[in-house]
């Protein structure tokens, strides 16, 4: 059998039973794959994780058709973390077929702890690799090689010079390919071991990504140096000197064919920044010009030029793995950045170029959020997939540091294109900061009430529905989460309606010895998008400004200097949209956002629906039954018609992915 997940699915027969117990402690269950092809069987599924959370979903919406066969029309999966089912409840062990699931059940002859910390997207390629090859019984370092040779085509033995080790780290922080910790180490020191790069700061470069494209930026003007006297354009005493920050060789090879092939894309992603040299103008007639600067209304209108391309090139489809979309989202973002700040000089070609690229994004997003997002709230929250994932990230994180104290910043409504330029400021003004960037998704729909109290309480919507049109109780959820983590109520600290001002509130908190954990809402953001006129672009270098005046900052600084580990994120996005009306629907809508409006009854909800017909009506997918939401289509918005505004509460791709940022100072 050439696919591990028709083994598994093998198991799934709704005709024999309707309620499937399954021991699963490797999360098997939970690959983006294999869970679709349960649903499509007709199962849903429910992880039993927290055992008062669990019963109250089962007794309200599973229970009646679980024990009564004959009216039983839904099937349910029943999901235990641990190896044993004798953690579930007693009922459902008298009722429920029994199954168990695990690795090393796949992968026999490999090492258990070194395949269970590989993401479950490699497990493809691992389980083709060993029906390949058919290793006999591997220990741990073998099966670190096995998996670094067959799953991230790493082999040790090939790497002697410098451009053998930078192609196998450009092919995996370009993709931004995720490594376990466990690889990255017997990597490095295999390498230390027959005694290469012993010089360079390994440490740092092969599991960070963004120290890896800072230590390349750094040489870049000296291999611009060295490409100018080779061509005879400069003199040896033409040097400048160059003060590194990070160790090692000062000179690397970028012509070498293996590394010339990346370079346009990492400048053209902004993964590079292109940099001014004294002989640019005989330059820029290389292969080096993208990272040069010449003209610099005519770098970027060029720059735009290879991103649109390279977007159109990797747009993920309806198919797509939830992974391909958050990394295409930073792109996508990086996209509508440079736009935005070129929307004065554009010609009408490159915007109908924009505009044909964002409808083809919107129609294959929509199509993979109708078919996909049902099956994202069950993801493992290593890495977090969706906001509620967050605090339970923060409490493993937080438990495998022991004493180490943490912090959450929300800013709130901050899409990813404004959080590239408030991450440009905040590298300018503080370079030793470190950014490991992710993304995340917010619950639908993108609205402060749903998707900040998710965020905060650790779980989805359907479990606080009395506040759920409210945001006052996002403190009591913070605290009652961390409670749950054993911590007392004097550790916790939640801060909110930041953003302006000085930071007292903020500096008190932090060096409040007791608090371990502090939760904290920037408000600036969102106060931004609802008073915005100037559109998309206004929006963008609004931020950008309130980022320069320093109190994001300077609020970083607190933290760090404090000893917390921060992690930023925002509870959603946002889009500039264009009025379709205004549905006249008096008091009927519970919620009455711009982008979507909350019904309490499916009845009502048609009924304005009937007005918009190409209005959404989004599922109560993770939500109270009686919350309705109708999103507005497209890229617009429940106000008169024609009206241009920046607001949020659809499915947008920004809208809907916001950024997950872990941020610490690299000591010198």
């Amino acid at each position: 059998m050439t696919d591990w997940r028709a083994q598994l699915l093998s198991k799934f027969m709704p005709q024999v039973s309707r309620l499937v117990l399954v021991a699963d402690p490797d999360g098997l269950l939970l690959e983006e794959q294999l869970l679709q092809g349960i649903r499509d069987k007709g199962f849903d599924i429910l992880s039993f994780d927290d055992p008062i959370a669990f019963r109250y979903l089962y007794e309200s919406k599973y229970r009646s058709q679980c024990e009564d066969r004959e009216e039983c029309h839904q099937a349910l999966v029943v999901r235990c973390e641990s190896r044993e089912l004798s953690a579930l409840p007693y009922d459902l062990l008298q009722i429920g077929q029994k199954l168990s699931f695990d690795l090393g059940k796949l992968f026999p002859n490999l090492s258990y702890p070194v395949i269970a910390s590989l993401d479950k997207s490699h497990l493809d390629t691992l389980y083709k690799a060993q029906q390949e090859y058919a290793p006999g019984v591997l220990g741990d370092n073998a099966t670190k090689d096995f998996a670094l040779r067959h799953v991230f085509g790493t082999v040790t033995e090939l790497i002697h010079q410098p451009s053998d080790l930078l192609r196998v780290l450009l092919s995996r922080h370009y993709k931004n390919v995720k490594v376990p910790e466990v690889l990255d180490d017997y990597f490095i020191h295999s390498l230390w071991n027959q005694g290469l790069f012993l010089d360079w700061p390994l440490e740092e470069i092969v599991s960070n990504r963004q120290s890896f494209f800072r230590f390349l930026q750094e040489r870049w003007p000296v291999f611009l140096n060295r490409l100018a006297m080779e061509q005879g354009f400069m003199a040896h005493n033409g040097q400048t000197s160059t003060k590194l920050e990070f160790n090692g060789p000062t000179s690397l090879p970028f012509d070498h064919d293996d590394v010339r092939v990346y370079i346009d894309s990492l400048f053209l992603d902004g993964l590079l920044q292109p940099v001014a040299h004294h002989e640019s103008q005989l330059l820029s007639g290389t292969w080096v010009t993208v990272g040069i600067k010449t003209d610099p209304e005519l770098d970027l209108l060029r720059r735009l030029d290879g991103l649109a391309r390279l977007v159109a090139e990797s747009l993920p489809s309806s198919r797509s793995r939830h992974q391909d979309w958050l990394a295409f989202a930073y792109r996508w973002a990086e996209l509508s950045r440079l736009k935005l700040e070129l929307q004065n000089i554009l010609k009408p070609e490159d915007q109908d170029r924009f505009s044909d690229l964002s409808r083809q994004l919107d129609s294959e997003f929509l199509t993979w959020i109708e078919n996909r997002y049902i099956g994202l709230h069950n993801q493992p929250p290593l890495p977090p997939v969706m906001l509620h994932h967050v605090p339970r990230a923060l409490a493993r994180q937080k438990g495998n540091t022991g004493n180490g104290k943490i912090a959450l910043v929300v800013i709130d409504g901050l899409a990813l294109n404004q959080w590239l330029a408030i991450r440009d400021v905040l590298q300018d003004q503080q370079p030793m900061l470190r950014f490991q960037e992710d993304a995340v998704f917010a619950w639908l729909p993108t609205i402060t009430s749903v998707s900040r109290q998710a965020l905060f309480s650790g779980k989805p919507p359907f479990y606080f529905p009395d506040s759920i049109t409210k945001t006052d109780k996002d403190a009591s959820l913070w605290t009652q989460f961390w409670m749950d983590q054993k911590l007392r109520e004097r550790e916790i600290a939640y801060l909110r309606g930041l953003g302006d001002g000085d930071l007292e509130e903020v500096c008190d908190a932090a060096s409040n010895p007791s608090i371990q954990v502090m939760g904290l809402v920037i408000n600036k953001v969102d106060k931004i998008m609802h008073g915005m006129e100037l559109g998309a672009s206004g929006m963008l270098s609004q931020v950008r400004d309130w980022a320069k005046q320093g109190y994001l900052s300077r609020l970083l600084n607190i933290l760090l200097d404090s000893g917390f580990d921060i992690t930023l994120t925002s509870d959603h996005g946002n889009i500039e949209a264009y009025g379709c009306g205004s549905p006249k629907e008096g008091a009927v809508a519970e919620v009455r956002g711009e982008r979507v409006r909350i019904f309490s009854d499916e009845l009502l909800r048609k009924k304005v629906k009937a007005s918009f017909p190409d209005s959404i009506e989004w599922p109560s997918v993770g939500l109270p039954d009686d919350f309705l939401p109708l999103i507005a289509p497209d890229r617009t918005a429940f106000v008169g018609e024609g009206a241009r505004i920046v607001t949020h509460g659809g499915i947008s791709l920004e809208e809907v992915i916001v950024p997950l940022i872990h941020i610490q100072r690299r000591t010198p």
